[in-house]
């Protein structure tokens, strides 16, 4: 059992639990993926400012905990997110990365940007086993790896011949705020607190940090887009949702590991709804990540 102020977190996860955490995770994955589909349908609509974008996400967000879950002692504690520490820096930090992230795939490429960002996975794992420690094991370092080359030929970083910028450094320090975040939702749920509030978390800090800008670059937009906006940020809303429960049940590397299927799904979903096409290099790259990502959950 490893301790954390005298909370203890359990080495040894029994099946049924996780189970249940991968198939929450999956789910995740699977929320996330239609997010950023929503939102590549809602680019061909109308261009819309990602303060906005971000904004729409963290009401939604709230809506949803309020919908969801009760607030009290045993579910959703608002006044805990402004005494708990590791509440108010996971908001902040998480909130931070949402919009960091958006400005690099802005400066970088979808591509570049979700390849660096993710390798969160392999960071996450490591800041696991210092600070909760958690077992780095083979199967999860080999899976890592192979999932990350896998990403690597999914987007073609590795033949893109971009130079480093310094939107390079500032996709790393996303990569490392997501480990962080990641490692310190772990953290919360060993202290005991409640998914609703480790998520409102998020919610609150981030529109603190994106409402005011997004109030001062107002533009209308059409019902349409709208919609769009609504209906992707409810899909972001769950995804989060079921990703920090599920965070429960797993580990960092293994539950962070399930998530480089997003990149995965958004390629299929490119070719299904977008007419897109994979080359060969790409499908090798999709074998990668699947293995790579299937391998360490499915040795149980």
């Amino acid at each position: 059992m490893a301790r954390i102020r005298g909370v203890s977190l359990p080495t040894a996860i029994p099946s049924s639990q996780h189970l249940r955490g991968v198939l929450l995770m999956l789910g995740s994955a699977l929320c996330f993926t239609a997010n950023a589909l929503l939102i590549r349908a809602l680019g061909a609509v109308q261009a819309v400012d990602v303060w906005l974008l971000a904004s729409v996400r963290f009401v939604v967000g709230l809506g949803l905990i309020f919908a969801i879950y009760r607030v009290g002692p045993e579910e959703f504690q608002p006044l805990r997110l402004y005494r708990n520490r590791r509440l108010i820096s996971r908001g902040i930090i998480g909130s931070l990365g949402v919009y960091g992230y958006y400005l690099t795939v802005v400066h970088l490429g979808a591509g570049r940007a979700t390849f660096i960002n993710n390798t969160y996975v392999v960071l996450g794992a490591i800041l696991a086993v210092i600070m909760l420690r958690e077992r780095f094991g083979a199967l999860l370092a080999i899976g890592g790896v192979l999932a990350l080359a896998g990403l690597g030929l999914l987007t073609g970083v590795f033949a893109s011949g971009a130079q480093v910028s310094p939107y390079d450094l500032l996709a790393i320090a996303v990569a490392f705020g997501s480990a962080y975040i990641v490692v310190t939702i772990r953290q919360l749920h060993a202290e005991g607190e409640h998914t609703s509030t480790i998520f409102a978390a998020q919610c609150v800090y981030g529109l603190l940090l994106c409402l005011g800008p997004a109030l001062a670059a107002w533009a209308s937009h059409p019902p349409l887009a709208w919609v769009l906006m609504l209906v992707a940020a409810l899909s972001a809303g769950l995804g989060q949702i079921t990703m920090t429960r599920a965070f429960r049940d797993l580990p960092v590397g293994e539950g962070s590991l399930l998530q480089i299927l997003v990149p995965l799904g958004i390629a299929l979903g490119g070719v299904v709804f977008f007419g897109e096409r994979f080359a060969a290099y790409e499908m090798v790259g999709a074998a990668m990540i699947l293995v790579g990502t299937v391998l360490p959950a499915a040795r149980r």
